[in-house]
């Protein structure tokens, strides 16, 4: 395939906006992006536009990009409405991608923009049942949960839990799930969590700057065991943005600072066995990427995943083939992912601290790890960084998430 290229990157904070529309986010995190990439609305040829849940949020279920676009320039260009639950951002550049490599255009834009905060905190809950088999939901939550019955809430541990969403239990239970397999630990999820919300301190774009230790992480407020509140990701307002182009594009306008697309893969999930992990849709989408950009994990400079808790990382590092299957935990306290490491993890803070505005996420991602390939990162900057990978994944259907994209990227001196 004809090489693809991020031009430009833009992204806001991640946080509680109030005052902040889904348009005044979007606008805000294209603006960046254009700036960046050194072109203007004129010059884009296709809109990919990512949200996941502005319509159970709004009751905006259509056309959700073309009026959150309206007040900016793009006259006539096609406007993609995207959605894949977590996955949102990641698929929209990937529709963008696509639009250059048929040839639609050469420059193409992606952004993911989510409104999640609201003062009725249960419909931002509710927000996130649409990302599973409602017919189904009741036997899908009873077989997911009953993963972890190997594993069972230590006493009196039940009666301390916060309210909390579903969803935490069934996160819950993945924890329990691999804690019975592998031995993993309730200390080592802590260690992931304390290892990111440390270096989201050097991220100014993070929702929480502050650090915790690794005792903090395990005293702090129990939300579903072995999961306290700093394991788990936030709700969040925000958006992100990348510009992406062809080569001939890139070539005409002279840019020094791109980053090239080496792989970017969705995969569609839920068909294995709860055992069966190495056919773990992350598993087999990251073989995949692997196997089109002609790299393995041992040439990975550096990795943003999906840690919507902190469980996701230790089992991310093992799917994605950084350790063997059990050995997370231990990799994750040998201090190989955090920044100075062998293949750091999450320099950005992932989605813990990062914060986690879904129908953005995965553009987050992509905005952290080009500023990372350009060494444009700051304290937060990993040293020599020349090839970075993305792990996003979205929903659940069966034991595992319903879809994951992972996109290499690397730097060219």
């Amino acid at each position: 395939m004809e090489p693809v290229y991020i031009l430009g990157v833009g992204m806001t904070a991640f946080g509680r906006h109030p005052a902040l529309s889904v348009r005044d986010l979007a606008e805000g995190a294209i603006r960046d992006a254009l700036a960046d990439a050194g072109v203007a609305t004129t010059d884009i040829g296709a809109v990919a536009f990512g949200n996941a849940v502005q319509g159970a949020m709004e009751g905006q279920f259509g056309i959700r990009g073309q009026i959150a676009l309206r007040n900016m320039n793009f006259d006539a260009v096609p406007i993609i409405n995207v959605e894949n639950a977590c996955a949102t951002a990641t698929t929209a550049l990937n529709v963008a991608i696509m639009q250059v490599r048929a040839g639609v255009t050469d420059i193409a834009l992606a952004v993911g923009a989510e409104k999640m905060v609201h003062p009725d905190s249960a419909l931002s809950m509710q927000a996130f049942e649409g990302s599973w088999e409602r017919a189904d939901r009741d036997a899908t939550i009873e077989r997911l949960v009953a993963l972890g019955h190997d594993m069972p809430t230590p006493k009196g541990e039940a009666e301390r839990e916060s309210p909390h969403t579903v969803f935490m239990d069934v996160y819950g239970a993945f924890a329990k799930y691999h804690m019975a397999r592998f031995g993993t630990t309730q200390r080592q999820l802590a260690v992931v969590a304390s290892k990111n919300h440390g270096h989201s301190v050097y991220n100014p774009r993070a929702q929480y700057q502050r650090p915790f230790s690794v005792e903090e992480v395990l005293g702090s407020r129990l939300i579903a065991w072995p999961m306290t509140l700093p394991m788990c990701s936030p709700i969040s307002d925000g958006a992100a943005a990348a510009v992406v182009c062809s080569a001939a594009a890139l070539r005409r306008l002279g840019a020094t600072r791109a980053i090239e697309v080496k792989a970017n893969v969705i995969m569609n999930g839920g068909r294995r066995a709860p055992d069966d992990l190495e056919r773990h849709i992350s598993r087999r989408a990251a073989l995949k990427a692997y196997e089109m950009a002609g790299l393995g994990p041992h040439d990975i400079d550096l990795v943003e995943c999906h840690d919507a808790t902190a469980f996701g990382e230790i089992q991310q590092s093992e799917l994605l083939g950084f350790c063997a299957l059990g050995e997370g935990g231990p990799l994750a306290e040998s201090g190989a992912t955090t920044l100075g490491g062998r293949v750091p993890f999450n320099p950005s803070g992932g989605l813990e601290s990062k914060g986690h505005p879904i129908g953005a996420t995965g553009l987050g991602q992509i905005f952290e790890l080009v500023s990372q390939l350009r060494g444009e990162a700051g304290a937060r900057q990993v040293d020599g960084a020349r090839i970075a990978l993305a792990e996003n994944g979205g929903g659940l259907m069966g034991v595992e998430e319903a879809a994951v994209a992972i996109t290499i990227l690397e730097r060219h001196a």
